[in-house]
């Protein structure tokens, strides 16, 4: 394994050697394809696909299967044999995508099984160990090139069979001792490397897996870094590092590594403004084949709004398929591709290459935009087609230059502008698309939306000062502000740059459109506070004291009734190293001393439930059974040290915990160790 290791690492470094150094072009032309794109296809295959959902008579596992099943590592290689996909054909596989309107395929390079799908120099649990002897990602890569999709990456930093990754899991009776994180970690990056120096270019590295607390932000950076000095114009995800909160998918502050967001199986109800990012979902239950889900899959219909609502949003869709150990798509998954590309024949313009909606909210669908010299495409995606035969687009100041349907271009309507809508007239009766009906309004300009002011603060409250901004999308509205409680008229103060507020204010706003009011007005009160005085002790020691309790729970306990299991000093808020606590509370207590006064924001990410108590008061109810996940909370505090109660505790499964601190709205970082005392 070793030999195998230095000759990798040397063939890259040569490869380095040869390749032209990191170009100088920005983020946005490197994303400029992805962003075109809108809609990739995710493939999750491997061994999980042998056993296909079912083990010792359950039926729903996916690939998650070794660790939801507590399959042991030396059971679960005995899939390799298995393993044998005949009727794979990358034609077939890239063909399917293409059809359907995608444009890129992100496929499991390797799963956290740790199995390989390509040949792999640096280890033997890959897909020349199986009786295939077939390089798939060669073969995909290649085919993807014939059709001109990307080829692209997902590959695990969490490896249950390596073994030297850690932390075991907690079901296991492999011993940990020997195991080196660090001699993993320089594995790991020898089979991205690789993946970027052997399959030519490479669209996205699509990592996963980064939960677990032996990995950290500068694992993460580095392995940003790697990917980018090999491949200049690769674009990585976000799950590189620790920056994503939760299933939610986007980072948690500044100063994580990673090119875009990734929520997963959701939609952000908003969007991302002004952000990148994919949604990641299932057609089905699962991600890995299950052959006895069939019944969970989610309608064309579903999937189609799916993919329209992700664009009107400014985000990609990353729709998945589970391939059968015999290396096919389920039919069920292709009859959904097929009916995904038929539309998409049609209506494509209208997801490809498209921004998000200039409109907040439309009452029947969604709408995407493309801005084309004098003119913007706004792309009418109707889900309620109207009985009365009016379409009404609501508050739009632009003049229209024509209207038709995608599906019919020569059929064109009639379009009146109406204090501030504008009525599409005579269309037709019945919907033209079962799915999503899409019409072309073609207007004059940027969208010039009536639509109310933002008012973007850190917080409500305030100690010395606070900063705001009003913010609105379209560029010809003007914003007009009070801060006497007032409506604000054309008369009222103009917003022109940052407001700095220093003393409690009803901050009003409202837009205006050639001197005409165009919004409602809307309002926010901020408070100046007395921050929370520090409390006086005459001793301290460094850290937190810790208390451990066992015992198994649906929610945080009742500690009073409870008794400690063990108890310590530990030096910084979060979890140790090794297998996952199962079954498991703590109680972390004692004070955190503040270098200034101000206004402070904490972030408190657990799995399963917490919460943090500041001067006995709850300052963030994180409680129940849930995943790694994100809540805010905010306090006024004064120079000096103030109590600290952090309340955790996991059920089953991967542990998280982590505090973060913001003050007045900087940049959050780690509580240093140097502020924890007891």
């Amino acid at each position: 394994m070793c030999r195998r290791l230095l000759l990798v690492l040397l063939a890259a470094l040569l490869a380095s050697c040869q390749s032209s150094a990191p170009t100088d072009q920005t983020t946005d032309t490197r994303m400029d394809w992805w962003r075109e794109a809108r809609f990739g296809l995710f493939l999750h295959w491997g061994l999980y696909a042998v056993p296909a959902g079912e083990w010792e008579g359950n039926t729903n596992y996916g690939e998650w299967i070794l660790t939801s099943a507590q399959i042991p590592v030396d059971t679960y290689e005995e899939f390799v044999p298995q393993f044998n996909p005949v009727d794979f054909d990358a034609e077939a596989w890239v063909l399917a995508a293409k059809s359907a309107g995608m444009k890129y395929i992100v496929i499991t390079s390797k799963h956290h099984d740790g199995f390989a799908l390509y040949d792999s120099a640096v280890s033997d649990y890959d897909i020349m160990a199986t009786p295939f002897q077939r390089d798939i990602m060669k073969e995909l890569a290649e085919a993807c090139e014939r059709h001109g999709l990307r080829m692209c990456w997902y590959h695990s930093i969490m490896d249950w069979h390596h073994p030297d990754y850690l932390p075991r899991r907690g079901w296991e009776d492999r011993s940990a001792e020997g195991a080196d994180y660090d001699r993993y970690v320089e594995y790991m990056f020898a089979q991205v490397t690789e993946l970027l120096t052997n399959y030519g270019p490479i669209g996205v590295m699509w990592f996963d897996g980064e939960w677990e607390g032996t990995w950290n932000h500068d694992y993460g950076q580095r392995l940003y870094d790697l990917c980018r000095e090999l491949q200049p114009d690769v674009i990585v995800n976000n799950r590189v590092d620790k920056g994503r909160g939760g299933m939610a998918g986007m980072d948690t502050g500044p100063g994580f590594a990673g090119d875009f967001g990734t929520p997963e199986q959701e939609i952000p109800a908003t969007g991302m403004p002004g952000m990148d990012w994919e949604s990641c979902m299932t057609m089905n239950a699962h991600w890995g084949y299950n052959k006895n889900n069939d019944a969970a899959y989610k309608s064309s219909t579903d999937l189609l709004r799916k993919l329209v609502d992700i664009s009107s949003k400014g985000g990609n869709f990353l729709l998945n398929v589970g391939p059968t150990a015999a290396g096919s798509f389920p039919q069920l998954s292709l009859d959904r591709l097929q009916a995904m590309g038929a539309w998409m024949d049609v209506n494509g313009e209208a997801i490809h290459g498209t921004s998000a909606s200039p409109f907040a909210d439309l009452p029947w669908g969604r709408c995407t935009m493309k801005q084309e010299g004098e003119v913007t495409q706004l792309y009418l995606h109707v889900f309620d087609w109207p009985e009365d035969g009016r379409l009404v687009v609501p508050g739009i100041g632009n003049h229209v230059v024509k209207a038709q349907l995608l599906a019919a271009p020569e059929v064109r309507f009639a379009a009146l502008e109406l204090e501030g809508n504008i009525v599409l007239r005579m269309l037709p009766e019945a919907a033209p698309d079962q799915h999503v009906s899409v019409i072309k309004l073609t207007v004059e300009g940027a969208p010039v939306i009536f639509e109310s002011p933002k008012i973007v603060a850190a917080a409500d409250e305030l100690v010395s000062e606070m900063e705001v901004r009003l913010e609105v999308a379209s560029k010809d509205l003007s914003i007009r502000f009070t801060v006497d409680g007032s409506i604000p008229t054309v008369d009222a103060l103009l917003y022109t740059g940052t407001l700095r507020l220093m003393q409690t204010t009803t901050l009003k706003a409202r837009c205006f459109f050639q001197g005409e009011p165009v919004s409602p007005t809307v309002s926010r009160l901020f408070q100046k506070v007395e921050p929370h005085a520090p409390v006086q002790i005459y001793t301290s020691t460094p850290g937190l004291n810790l208390r451990v309790y066992s015992g198994k729970w649906e929610d945080l306990p009742d500690f009073n009734t409870l008794t400690a299991s063990e108890s310590s000093t530990i030096k910084t808020i979060g979890l140790p190293n090794g297998p996952s606590p199962e079954h498991q509370a703590r109680v972390l207590s004692g004070f955190i001393k503040l270098p200034a006064s101000g206004l402070y924001n904490f972030q408190l990410s657990s799995d399963d439930g917490s919460e943090l108590f500041l001067h006995g008061e709850s300052v963030i109810d994180h409680g129940g059974l849930h995943g790694t996940t994100a809540k805010l909370g905010t306090m006024a505090l004064a120079e000096g040290l103030h109590p600290i109660r952090i309340e955790w505790f996991n059920k089953t499964g991967g542990a998280t915990l982590q505090l973060r601190i913001s003050q007045d709205g900087a940049a959050w970082m780690d509580i240093p160790s140097d502020w924890l005392v007891h």
